[in-house]
Formats: structure tokens, C-alpha cells, sequence
């Protein structure tokens, strides 16, 4: 494949790439490539730290806490929910099963849910990574056990004699089927299927039987006396359960505009199986996948932005608060999504309130704010005034490896950077824009094109 062609894999299937990798991948066969890319996917491990305190707390022992206590405990358990959220980031800078971490990333945002208890969330994060590129309905099952979904969409509220029917609408709208392939009476008698779901103190699921609706229901014109893992298979049954599965990762991984023929020729390949990690490997296999229409056209989230500039400078924040503090400026705050749908994605990234950090970004972290221009113009003067207006105070305390970035990038010219750095071509007028930049060193050269709006694109 061509270095192009691997950079866009890269991408799309992780955080970008730095020179040596590159190099070191120049010239395989795509088959090279994405074999290995599921092979270090295979690699993985639950993501944990330091729980002790939440973990020694019983039910009983919560119960008896005083309001001063109880109040203790749910400060501290926001404290390590984000920790985590900044530990997932550095797991995504510098674990080397990138396909894994970019899979999670996708998941998180179509299992959409949100919560405040430490092990609840640490549990569900999880059980996401376990099964990222497992079994679809596995994973469909799975986290319908999970306590803070159960929370979540009030599974725990759905009682035999006193039906809910917010997690079974949002199952069939959200998760598998999407709006107009069921109805009403559907979510209802699902619904029903649902009860008695519950969770121990700690998390564990926990089936009350007491609680669940043994008697039939008619759901998609069969009747049954059905639980919740039978709803779910039912729905499986459907192919357009795996079409509306199909139709999201391609919009994810491959463009936000749907082509009909390529997710029907998904869909052949993941229904009745269900195997994402089969869909996952035909996507970057098919010669569609290259095509120049895709390349360089998606907006990177937030996430995206912050992790890839990590990853090719061999920049870390000293205090995980930065992350966080950051993520909020950029408008997507992992763990704590907008609403049960998740982030909307694609040019909803880009507004007046993120665009200048946006752009800003790269300098922020690298350089104090200060990029290297040669002449001013409305390009530099728009970058100035926006760090007068913040640079009072250092916005992140950030630690970079300049040894190792100098190694990575010392024997590359200014052209060959650009085209490691960047994924579209550049516009005319950047080109000539970036021709009149004062080039003093790599680190500038490296900010110059990561302030460039071309860099937001992948």
C-alpha cells in the first residue's frame, strides 16, 4: 500500500502515526497491515487503578453511613470516575492494540450511558473493551446487565406489575434496530421481558425473579413467554438490525456520507453471524475504503484531536485534571455523554466556541500559545488575540519528550512532515501560507501544520 493509503488506515483504525512507524509499515501488503492491526487487537487488558476504598464498602456498611458520609463517598467516587476518564486516555496514547482502543471509543458512544459510581463505571468500561470486537449480540446482552445501564435507562424501576419502557425503546431505537423497524406495542411487551433486571451493591447483575413478568408476550408478531436475552435474540433474527449496525460503523469509519452498495455488502457479511470483528477486517480490506473520496474527509472528535497530538509528539499532561479541563474546552467529556444518543459527531465538532481552541490546540500544549509566523495577516492575528485572552494563566501543565520527538522527526524535511502530519491535500492558499512560515526549528514546523485546519481532518 502506499504511505497515504496507510496513513488513512491509521486513522481510521487508531490515533495517527509517527515517522518511524510509517517507515517501519512502508510497503506491506494491505493483508500485512490489517492482520496485524487484529493482532495487537488481541492484546488486551481490563483497564483498573486503585479502587480499595469503594470496593470495601458494603451495602450494609453504606446503609449505616451518616448524610456527611454518604455525601464523602459520592465526591469521592466523581473523583476516580474522572481519573478514569483521564487513565482511558493514556491508555488510547500508548497502547499499541490501537484498533481496540478506537473500537472502544465507537461503542462508548453507541452503548451510550452515564454514571457516577466508581466500580459501576469501571465495570461497564470493561465489559465495552472485552467485547469491542467480539460477538454483537453478546455484547448486546452484556450490557443490558450492566449496573450502570440498568441505572441508566431505569431497568431497576421496571417492575412486573409496574412496567418500564425506557430501556427497551432505546434498545430497539439506538442500539439495534433504529426508528420505524418496530412499534409501539413492541417496546411495551419488551418492556415486560426486561423485569426483575437488577444489581448488587457492587455491581454484579442480579436477576430478581419475584420481579419479573413470566407471562406471554406478542412481540414482533410471535408470543412467548420471553426474558430479556430472548428479546434480544429475536432482534438479531432481523436483518436490519445488522444493516443499522453496518450503517453506523461505516459513518464512523469510513465516511459520514452512507453508501447504500458498500453497507449492503457489510450487512452480507455480518448477518446471521454477527462477528464485528469479521465486518471490521472486510471494511479495511475492500478496495472502497481507499478511495480518495474518503480520505482527509472526516472531522476528528475532540478525543481524536487531543489523543493523536499526544501520540506524535510524545506529549503528557502531569495532572489528569488537564485532560479533563481540556476535553470540556473542546466540547466532548468522555464518560459524561450529551444524552442517551451520544455525540453527533462530524461538523456538530466544529462551532464558535471550539474552533479557535481547536486551531489553538497544538500550540497550547507545545509552545505556550505561540505559533511562528513571518508576516501578520487575519490568520495570525485571529491565533493572537485568542491567547491574549487566556494566556494569563497556563491552561496545562504538560510534559514533553523532546529527545524522542527530535529522533522521530530530525531527518524529515518540512515537505515530509506535512505529509506524515497531514491527511488532505492542502488548499492553494494554505500551501502558499505555509510557504511563508518561519521554519526555526522541528517543534515549530510540527505546530505550524498541526494549527492548520487541515490537521482537524482525518
Amino acid at each position: 500500500m502506499t504511505d497515504k493509503h496507510i496513513q488513512h488506515l491509521y486513522w481510521r483504525a487508531g490515533f495517527g502515526l509517527l515517522p518511524k512507524q510509517l517507515a517501519r509499515l512502508s510497503g506491506k501488503s494491505r493483508k500485512e497491515l490489517v492482520d496485524e492491526l487484529f493482532y495487537n487487537a488481541q492484546h488486551t487488558s481490563p483497564l483498573t487503578f486503585d479502587t480499595s476504598y469503594f470496593e470495601n464498602i458494603t451495602r450494609e456498611k453504606y446503609l449505616k453511613m451518616n448524610v456527611k458520609e454518604k455525601r464523602l463517598f459520592r465526591e469521592k467516587s466523581a473523583v476516580k470516575v474522572r481519573e478514569l476518564n483521564s487513565a482511558w486516555v493514556e491508555r488510547m496514547v500508548n497502547n499499541p492494540c490501537v484498533l481496540q482502543e478506537k473500537m472502544l471509543l465507537f461503542w462508548a458512544n453507541h452503548f451510550v450511558c452515564q454514571d457516577t459510581n466508581i466500580l459501576h463505571v469501571q465495570k461497564y468500561h470493561n465489559t465495552l473493551r472485552e467485547n469491542a470486537l467480539g460477538n454483537f449480540g453478546d455484547f448486546v446482552k452484556a450490557i443490558s446487565k450492566e449496573a450502570s445501564m440498568i441505572k441508566y435507562l431505569d431497568l431497576k424501576q421496571n417492575k412486573k406489575d409496574k412496567p418500564n419502557e425506557n430501556f427497551s425503546r432505546e434498545l430497539m431505537e439506538l442500539f439495534t434496530l433504529g426508528v420505524g423497524n418496530y412499534t409501539e406495542d413492541d417496546v411495551k411487551e419488551a418492556a415486560k421481558a426486561f423485569t426483575g433486571y437488577s444489581f448488587e451493591f457492587q455491581g454484579n447483575f442480579q436477576f430478581n425473579e419475584k420481579q419479573h413478568n413470566a407471562d406471554f408476550k406478542f412481540i414482533f408478531n410471535k408470543s412467548g413467554r420471553y426474558d430479556g436475552d430472548m428479546v434480544i435474540d429475536m432482534i438479531l433474527e432481523k436483518k436490519q438490525c445488522a444493516q443499522f449496525i453496518c450503517k453506523k460503523l461505516y459513518r464512523y469509519f469510513v465516511n459520514d456520507v452512507p453508501n447504500k452498495t458498500h453497507i449492503e455488502e457489510m450487512t452480507a457479511v455480518f448477518y446471521p453471524d454477527y462477528n464485528i470483528e469479521t465486518v471490521m477486517r472486510f471494511i479495511f480490506m475492500s478496495d472502497w475504503f481507499y478511495d480518495e473520496k474518503h480520505i482527509g474527509t472526516k472531522i476528528k472528535s475532540p478525543i481524536e484531536l487531543l489523543v493523536g497530538i499526544q501520540k506524535v509528539t510524545s506529549l503528557a499532561f502531569q495532572n489528569w485534571q488537564d485532560v479533563i479541563y481540556l476535553q470540556r474546552m473542546l466540547g466532548q467529556i468522555l464518560l459524561h455523554p450529551p444524552n442517551v444518543a451520544g455525540w453527533e459527531g462530524g461538523q456538530s465538532w466544529i462551532n464558535s466556541n471550539t474552533i479557535l481552541m481547536r486551531l489553538k490546540l497544538a500550540s497550547l500544549l507545545l509552545n505556550d500559545g505561540v505559533i511562528s509566523v513571518k508576516e501578520e495577516g487575519d490568520f495570525s492575528d485571529a491565533f493572537q488575540n485568542y491567547y491574549r485572552r487566556i494566556a494569563k494563566n497556563k491552561l496545562t501543565n504538560t510534559e514533553i519528550n523532546w529527545k524522542r520527538f527530535n529522533s522521530e522527526y530530525k531527518n524529515l524535511t518540512f515537505s515530509e512532515m506535512k505529509k506524515v502530519l497531514i491527511v488532505p491535500p492542502l488548499r492553494e492558499q494554505t500551501n502558499d501560507y505555509i510557504n511563508k512560515l518561519q521554519k526555526i526549528s522541528i517543534k515549530d514546523q510540527c505546530i505550524q501544520l498541526m494549527s492548520l485546519p487541515e490537521y482537524q481532518m482525518c
